[in-house]
């Protein structure tokens, strides 16, 4: 037994010195005290021809207190920051432009304001800064979360983090370092994470009460039979017996028993549940805020006046979108695909980074792309492209993004459980009006930045509302963290998926309102098991204060106290 509890109870003891040194008490100070003492005693009793050894309570309440260890271990993803993530993205190396044009590879410290970088298609724009020379797409979606590329050119401002799709460009270096807004997105999580950080769960409000109160029961034993009776030997056992007996088996196994049930059951739903936590946050929330692009949407643009348009031009926008691989070019081809039509090749077929595609048929050139470009006199106020055969009139294709067809019902549901449902997107005002009209969804904001999508949610909880977020943009991440819960689909970005507490293992976004309703009974299991802990107690600990537990009474009663917490909690895998 002595080896055995000497190299399974070392996280106890481990623990309990590093609380003790830092002058407070926790769960694992009164373990250790019993187990010390149960084993002290036990050999006095051993070497003295006692009538009783705690050897064997000793190695059960071990065994139990593991248990409960580790099942805790199980639903504690070992996540990577989403800080982490977002420091990820910085380029290590940029291409600095010397006077006489060459390049040069040089670490982004070595590079001042003012500075000229080029930055490749497929590359990461190093700095923040203004495009002096080239035209590209980039990705925005790190500050609007909107995955459609945008087209920039001379002039245009982009940031450090950025992927450059296209085209090559010169950028003219303005904020470097921790300046830049990657930076300034990922204090804001790093604040974030630390606020979330300080959240005491249910065990940890729990065990601080127990724990004090263990403690004084011991005490109190200890010194009552040793003053009443002056026989210091039945005192201490007598302690060492309120110490096993009321040593938090039951209570150990409480959280954990229900959050390893709870995370099977989601993961059986599809939904990965990274932090035990944080679904006892999710029971409680009153609100939820979700992102536009990628998470009511699929993020995957759809033709949306196919019918509209003139005869033949589908099929000539399709012959010039034919191996493209910008979202709008691809959105043509299937809806193309769709309508059964046939594609003629284009001759000449050349592709204009950040303008568009162009080519011949026959005698007639053919332009898809930008309206200025094109020749289209004014630009319609939604995601367009802009189609020109010959010399007629140029013909606008319009698209948004295709909405994912459980959104409505997942909106209706959530406001059926009587919380408050808003969105907020860093989009443009007329797509977020319109998708908010589309799910149901009365309160909106739009074109929100990373900083004021924290603010939001920030004054959300300032009014005593306990916030769940879900999104999936690099522009989400600092509200995931600031949320009291989040989630995020599988198809998030790397920082996204690591600052949410939950992840959507698939396409469907209604899952978000079966993790809630899961969560609300995982809650209630585990003050049942509380209840029962208590209960346990209640009766136990008078017979061990009376001096009536034997170690066989202890080692029964500790098992049957975590047994009967660990079947309730089992019922959570068959609740409906």
């Amino acid at each position: 037994a002595l080896p055995a509890i000497a190299f399974a109870a070392q996280p106890f003891f481990r623990n309990a010195i590093a609380a003790l040194s830092a002058r407070r008490l926790d769960m694992d100070v009164p373990i250790s005290t019993a187990i010390l003492l149960a084993l002290g005693v036990s050999v006095w009793e051993t070497m003295h021809s006692g009538a009783h050894a705690f050897f064997d309570a000793a190695l059960m309440l071990t065994f139990f207190l593991l248990v409960g260890r580790y099942l805790a271990h199980l639903t504690r993803a070992s996540a990577r920051s989403a800080a982490a993530e977002l420091a990820a993205l910085e380029v290590r190396l940029a291409q600095r432009i010397g006077a006489d044009g060459s390049l040069e590879a040089v670490p982004l410290d070595a590079l001042r304001p003012g500075d000229l970088v080029a930055v490749a298609p497929g590359g990461r724009v190093p700095v923040d800064g203004t495009i002096v020379e080239g035209r590209s797409e980039i990705d925005p979606s790190m500050l609007t979360g909107e995955t459609m590329p945008a087209a920039v050119g001379p002039g245009a401002a982009v940031s450090a983090g950025m992927m450059n799709l296209s085209g090559p460009i010169r950028v003219r270096a303005e904020a470097l370092g921790d300046d830049t807004l990657l930076k300034q997105i990922a204090r804001l999580v790093e604040t974030a994470e630390r606020s979330r950080s300080r959240y005491a769960s249910l065990a940890d409000r729990a065990s601080q009460f127990y724990s004090h109160t263990v403690n004084l029961l011991a005490v109190a034993a200890l010194l009552g039979w040793g003053l009443a009776t002056q026989d210091w030997r039945l005192a201490i056992n007598i302690a060492a017996a309120v110490l096993i007996i009321t040593c938090p088996c039951a209570l150990g196994l409480a959280v954990p028993a229900v959050l390893t049930a709870a995370s099977g059951r989601l993961f059986r739903q599809g939904i990965l549940l990274k932090d035990g936590d944080a679904f006892e946050r999710l029971a409680r929330v009153n609100a939820v805020i979700f992102d536009k692009t990628g998470t009511l949407t699929t993020g995957r643009p759809v033709l949306t006046n196919a019918a509209e348009l003139p005869d033949g031009a589908l099929a000539a926008a399709a012959a010039l979108a034919a191996g493209s691989t910008h979202p709008l070019a691809q959105a043509i081809s299937r809806a193309a695909a769709q309508a059964g039509l046939r594609i003629a090749p284009v001759a000449d077929l050349r592709e204009h980074p950040g303008l568009g595609s162009e080519g011949r048929c026959g005698e007639t050139r053919l332009r898809l792309g930008r309206a200025e470009w094109v020749g289209a006199a004014t630009p319609v106020d939604r995601t367009a492209a802009w189609l020109r055969i010959g010399d007629a009139a140029p013909v606008c294709l319009t698209f948004e993004d295709e909405l994912r067809p459980e959104a409505a019902e997942t909106i209706r549901r959530l406001r059926a459980r009587g919380l408050a449902v808003s969105l907020l997107s860093g989009d443009a005002e007329g797509p977020v009006r319109a998708m908010a009209g589309a799910v149901g969804i009365d309160q909106w904001v739009a074109r929100a930045t990373p900083a004021e999508k924290v603010a939001h949610l920030q004054s959300m909880q300032a009014a005593g509302l306990r916030v769940l977020m879900v999104g999936d943009g690099l522009n989400d991440a600092a509200a995931l963290a600031a949320a009291n819960v989040s989630i995020s689909p599988s198809s998030a970005v790397d920082a996204s998926r690591s600052a949410a507490d939950l992840i959507v293992l698939g396409d469907r976004i209604d899952r978000v309102v079966d993790a809630l309703a899961l969560a609300v009974v995982a809650r209630r299991r585990i003050l049942e098991n509380f209840v029962l802990a208590f209960l346990y107690n209640v009766v136990t600990v008078p017979i061990a204060f009376a001096g009536f537990v034997t170690p066989l009474i202890a080692a029964i009663s500790m098992s049957a106290s975590s047994i009967v917490v660990a079947l309730n909690a089992m019922r959570l895998g068959r609740t409906p």
